[in-house]
């Protein structure tokens, strides 16, 4: 690749992490957004983020309950949290250690499942950053690992780390389980839709994409300055997000003011509404719009969120 478009393969931000003082230009934040504070650190929710039950919501007892919870949130936030979605705190803890043992390697063993073809063509799955398109673009303050793991006989394993070992067992485990609470998720949507029970899963089909995205944000040192995730809209169906139990970060928009969303205990997973949800169901729904800032990371410590 030529010099003049070596703004197109911006470093890692790990690799950027520890060699700087300050964060480079290409991450920072315009003044004007900054101006007020709360741009960036986010006013406290005012009500608790709606939490829907998975197991009475799919069981006979407590459904009609649960099937109310769910039906507001779809019309008022357009994410919620899924509890008692049976999947095991062993799992989840192996997917997040799997992922932060990843991400602490060296930058050469991580290169391996580069994102980048022969080091200039950008690609979806792998390893690196997301795509720069504008000289003026506002990058992240984060490096992802992107992989399509459904259909399972379209992954392209050459991109899954074997190390650690166990990383790949883990994450087709994670992704069977990921599977089974989606699929009670959209069957719950059919019945408030008055649809067959399965109309939305075979509506999209055992042939739809599902990738798993591992979102590294490494300690930055002006974490006033920067953005882990602009604000953005999710463009599939559903997205499952694992957060980190102990750092927030996450932000949603809601009437025209950013909301810091507390961190998830209990295992909870956090379920987003896509656009392709609203569009496959021709029904009105909330859809959110997140960024993630590093202000949050008060203690220095890289965050990982899948």
């Amino acid at each position: 690749m030529a010099d003049h478009d070596s703004w197109r393969i911006p470093s890692t931000v790990q690799e950027l992490a520890a060699t700087v003082q300050e964060p480079p230009s290409r991450y920072l934040i315009p003044e004007q957004e900054r101006l007020g504070g709360q741009q960036l650190v986010g006013a406290e929710m005012p009500e608790p983020v709606p939490c829907i039950d998975l197991r009475r919501l799919l069981a006979s007892d407590g459904a009609e309950e649960e099937a109310a919870k769910l039906r507001s949130a779809l019309q008022n936030w357009g994410f919620f949290l899924v509890t008692n979605h049976g999947m095991e705190a062993s799992l989840i803890d192996a997917a997040v250690a799997a992922s932060r043992e990843f991400f602490l390697q060296s930058l050469e063993q991580k290169r391996e499942y580069s994102n980048l073809i022969e080091g200039k063509q950008w690609q979806l799955q792998g390893y690196g950053n997301d795509p720069v398109k504008s000289q003026d673009q506002i990058l992240d303050w984060s490096d992802r690992l992107h992989l399509r793991v459904e259909p399972e006989d379209e992954r392209d394993l050459t991109l899954w780390p074997r190390h650690p070992e166990s990383f790949r067992d883990i994450l087709h485990e994670y992704t069977l389980n990921c599977k089974r609470v989606k699929d009670g998720i959209l069957r719950a949507m059919a019945k408030l839709l008055e649809l067959d029970d399965d109309c939305l899963i075979n509506q999209f089909g055992e042939k739809g994409s599902t990738y798993a995205r591992f979102n590294y944000y490494p300690a930055c040192p002006r974490p006033d300055l920067v953005l882990g995730i602009r604000p953005h809209c999710d463009v599939c169906v559903l997205t499952l997000l694992l957060m980190d139990k102990d750092v927030g970060g996450l932000q949603v928009l809601r009437d025209g003011t950013w909301y810091s969303v507390p961190p998830v205990r209990d295992y909870a997973l956090l379920v987003n509404v896509g656009v392709s949800m609203e569009v496959a169901v021709s029904e009105p729904l909330e859809l959110s719009t997140f960024k993630v800032d590093c202000e949050r990371n008060h203690g220095g410590n890289p965050t990982v969120h899948i």
